[in-house]
């Protein structure tokens, strides 16, 4: 088995489709891959059609963008395996979306006012299938340089960093609520790459509502992360999972399944175990 549990595609702020997805998925030789769009569940039917087309296991996943509010700071909640009309993700999701819609409006006008040519039509088109705009679709429209150039961070810090004129953000769900509205409708809530967002003071806490995993394989994990992973999934009995984070020509440079994912057992009914 090689599972890719962490891939976005352009139902958010990846830039490649679902089946160009599964297609790499195939060259790859990934088995077991996992879409976790930001905090949309919207590209499930498309998902599941070419997982069976290609011959792909896919699961059904999101990530949601939530808050710890004790501590001050941002962590993202992955949920896997829920039901298939997840109406409590939804619920808790659509607010949070329309919220960072109307923050990108905002954003593309406040870009406007120094003389960038962008077109607030176009962008919501060329957005779709995702029903919201991300930071990563207007910075299409300001620079052809790639995610990972110094030229695009330069452009990316001085407009949505610091001082920009766009710097601006929304209020996120509570984690909390994150976990247990992936709970409620039949799902595991896995706490995403906790090296990255400085996470693991939360994971105790989270245990106590249910939290079932967290992830370990990340490309911002360091050997610390994993060992540091490593030691709460023992003391919690949470199981480890782990993913590229892949968003194509909107991210860093990797491959779907390059990297080396925990064993995690998939059983008949589709359910992950630890």
């Amino acid at each position: 088995m090689k599972a890719d549990l962490h891939v976005h595609s352009h139902y958010s702020d990846g830039s490649d489709s679902v089946e160009e997805l599964i297609k790499q998925a195939v060259k790859g030789n990934v088995t077991h891959m996992s879409i976790v769009d930001h905090d949309t569940v919207a590209g499930w039917p498309e998902v599941k059609k070419m997982g069976e087309l290609y011959g792909i296991e896919v699961i059904p996943g999101v990530e949601i963008s939530a808050y710890d509010y004790k501590r001050n700071r941002k962590v993202h909640v992955l949920g896997y395996h829920y039901r298939r009309d997840a109406p409590h993700i939804k619920e808790l999701c659509t607010p949070l979306l329309q919220r960072r819609q109307k923050n990108s409006l905002w954003q593309i006008e406040q870009i406007r006012s120094l003389g960038y040519p962008l077109d607030q039509g176009e962008i919501l088109e060329t957005a779709k299938p995702s029903q919201t705009i991300y930071k990563q679709h207007i910075m299409r429209y300001i620079t052809n340089k790639p995610y990972s150039s110094a030229d695009y961070r330069h452009v990316y810090r001085s407009l949505f960093k610091g001082d920009g004129v766009a710097n601006r953000d929304i209020a996120y769900v509570d984690v909390y609520d994150a976990v247990e509205a992936i709970i409620l409708d039949g799902g595991v809530a896995v706490v995403a790459h906790p090296g990255q967002l400085n996470s693991y003071e939360l994971i105790p806490e989270l245990v106590e509502v249910g939290l079932g995993g967290i992830e370990l394989a990340h490309p911002d994990h360091t050997e610390a992360d994993h060992q540091r992973v490593k030691e709460l999934a023992d003391q919690y009995k949470l199981f480890m999972t782990g993913g590229t984070d892949y968003h194509g020509k909107f991210g860093i440079e990797i491959g779907l399944g390059d990297l080396k994912s925990p064993e995690i057992p998939f059983v008949h009914d589709g359910r992950v175990r630890g």
